[in-house]
């Protein structure tokens, strides 16, 4: 059958490129769709482990799929490495990223803080939680990723709303967006994170934040 001047390339030459933008933590997906229960399946099995003192060190990628009953393979199709599972099981443990109304930089300044006290809370009263992050920070090239790949993401959503108010005029354009940043988030993670006896009642975000717009505001 002859060719048209509209036929579509061959499949090889049409065929897209492997995606960058795959999410991070993850092995690139082949075949049938992720199945989302296995995923929670290996997730809780770590967890556990952990709940239960095994060290991080002593979780192989193959102890974690005999205990998770699957087979190693299916753990690798779905995470380069145990330091991309151990990523994942980080991000099981953070609380969802909170809607912001974008209409008022104090209101989402103080939603945004009122996430890392909650996980301040969370911290304090999840054994799981604080051992996890223990032996995290034990690693320091995960600890690190953690960092480039989580914390790194809330630090950016205060940026952001920082910049909108330097736009809309409720924030002094001349100050520079990472300091004020640190200047709002790092009362709440000082009492939240390093502070265990530290009280955080549920009107401290908003305190936090009115204590710093008094000074980044326009004058």
């Amino acid at each position: 059958m002859t060719k048209t001047a509209g036929a579509a390339p061959p499949a090889s030459a049409a065929a897209p490129a492997p995606s960058a933008a795959a999410p991070p933590g993850t092995a690139e997906r082949r075949g049938r769709p992720r199945n989302a229960a296995l995923d929670s399946a290996v997730i809780e099995t770590v967890l556990r482990l952990i709940e239960e003192g095994v060290p991080l060190g002593e979780l192989s990628v193959e102890r974690i799929a005999r205990e998770a009953g699957v087979g190693k393979a299916t753990v690798y199709r779905r995470w380069a490495g145990k330091e991309a599972l151990m990523l994942d099981v980080m991000r099981s443990l953070e609380h969802t990223a909170p809607e912001l109304a974008g209409e008022s930089v104090r209101d989402d300044l103080v939603t945004l803080l009122e996430t890392l006290r909650r996980r301040g809370l969370a911290k304090r009263s999840s054994a799981v939680l604080r051992t996890v992050l223990a032996q995290v920070k034990a690693h320091p090239e995960l600890w690190q990723e953690y960092h480039e790949k989580v914390v790194r993401v809330r630090r950016e959503a205060v940026h952001a709303v920082l910049r909108r108010g330097m736009a809309t005029g409720e924030v002094r354009p001349d100050l520079d967006v990472e300091l004020m940043g640190d200047l709002v988030v790092s009362p709440m993670l000082s009492r939240a994170m390093f502070h265990d006896r530290a009280e955080l009642p549920e009107d401290l975000p908003g305190k936090i934040v009115d204590a710093v717009l008094e000074g980044i505001r326009p004058r």
